[in-house]
């Protein structure tokens, strides 16, 4: 049986959106790749659609959702995180909205472990040097020595999903790992990790044994040769263990000079102006960055800085921006994928129609009973 449902996409999501067509949706994208304004937005939750499908950029709050009273049934996200969504709103208006979590876990530590190979053996510096035509001779350390990453000491800041994937690729370099999570600890896992490493050992695998241990943040910054944040931006009133600048001048100082930091998380989680200033100072040797305190990063940001670009390396948030993890139709592989079956489901009403059911609803609280 064919569906008459009304979709609005605030971006092209390759062959997911044929996948709603071929249903019988009724589905229009808007064509541009930046996002589209918000009054598009509401002119077209007024025309009544069914169905929003929305990526970080889309500010969707109580104007939108009054816009859509009655008719808008769910707002669909093609991302992990819903910061745009203002939850409250939505709970109010009684719309479910969902999300694409645990598909882009491992794209986006193994992106954060990337990071750190391209940050300490200071990849950019050397292919600068090639093709500005600089290249003139070999020698044993000139004109600079990076840093290996392999048997290393890395801090894990938040063992969740996403945190703990990273834990498995840590694991292959042979890195120790200080795990370090308030909320969430999964000492099965740690233990597992563990056990692993002194198998490898004792077969003769490896010449050196090494450990992963949960610690308490002031310990995990201190002896780290790498600090990876794989925390969800939290802000002063919304959790006990905020996280907003929980990277700032404090703790940047209560690292070695020697390490670096990659955030592949959420960018307010590192104070931008003091991590700056700890590149500038040298109170560390280096960052790697895919998330930024406002997105596009500003023309006019401090990380932007020629005395530091050495040091710091600026990505454009496309950790998960590989084409199997943002792209594919299967909801349990793409994050379009997911989107759209979330979509389905609310519409649909899978799950026998009960939204407290329906896996990728973030709102569920808003429908129990």
């Amino acid at each position: 049986m064919k569906n008459s449902f009304r979709i609005f996409a605030t971006c092209d999501m390759g062959d997911s959106i044929n996948l709603l067509r071929s249903r019988g949706y009724d589905v229009e994208v808007y064509p541009k790749p930046e996002a589209p304004p918000k009054s598009l937005i509401l002119e077209k939750v007024r025309s009544g659609i069914d169905g929003l499908l929305t990526t970080l950029r889309d500010p969707i709050d109580a104007e939108v959702f009054a816009a859509g009273a009655g008719t808008l049934k769910v707002v669909s996200q093609i991302a992990v995180g819903f910061d745009n969504i203002n939850r409250a709103d939505a709970n109010k208006y009684k719309v479910p909205f969902t999300h694409t979590a645990d598909v882009l876990t491992d794209a986006t530590a193994e992106f954060a472990f990337l990071l750190m190979g391209s940050v300490a053996r200071r990849m950019w510096n050397a292919e600068r040097l090639l093709r500005e035509n600089q290249w003139g001779f070999w020698h044993p350390y000139l004109p600079f020595l990076g840093d290996e990453v392999a048997g290393k000491t890395i801090a894990i800041i938040g063992t969740g999903r996403i945190g703990l994937s990273m834990i498995r690729k840590c694991s292959g370099f042979d890195m120790n790992i200080l795990c370090y999570d308030p909320a969430y600890q999964n000492h099965d896992f740690v233990q597992g990790i563990q056990e692993i490493k002194d198998l490898i050992f004792a077969r003769g695998l490896v010449k050196e044994k090494s450990w992963i241990k949960y610690v308490e943040l002031t310990e995990a910054l201190a002896q780290a040769d790498f600090v990876s944040v794989h925390v969800p931006l939290l802000r002063e009133g919304e959790s006990k263990m905020p996280t907003y600048h929980l990277f700032n001048e404090t703790t940047l100082r209560t690292m070695k000079p020697t390490a670096y930091l990659i955030n592949t998380s959420r960018g307010p989680v590192v104070d931008e102006q003091a991590l700056a200033k700890a590149l500038r100072e040298k109170w560390i040797a280096g960052a790697a960055l895919d998330v930024y305190e406002k997105e596009p990063l500003a023309a006019d940001s401090p990380l932007r800085d020629p005395a530091i670009e050495d040091r710091c390396r600026l990505y454009p948030h496309f950790a998960s921006a590989a084409r199997i993890t943002r792209l594919s139709t299967d909801p349990t592989k793409g994050m379009a994928g997911r989107c759209v079956q979330g979509l389905i489901d609310v519409l649909e009403c899978n799950y026998g129609g009960d939204i407290t059911k329906m896996p990728y609803v973030v709102n569920k609280e808003a429908f129990g009973g």
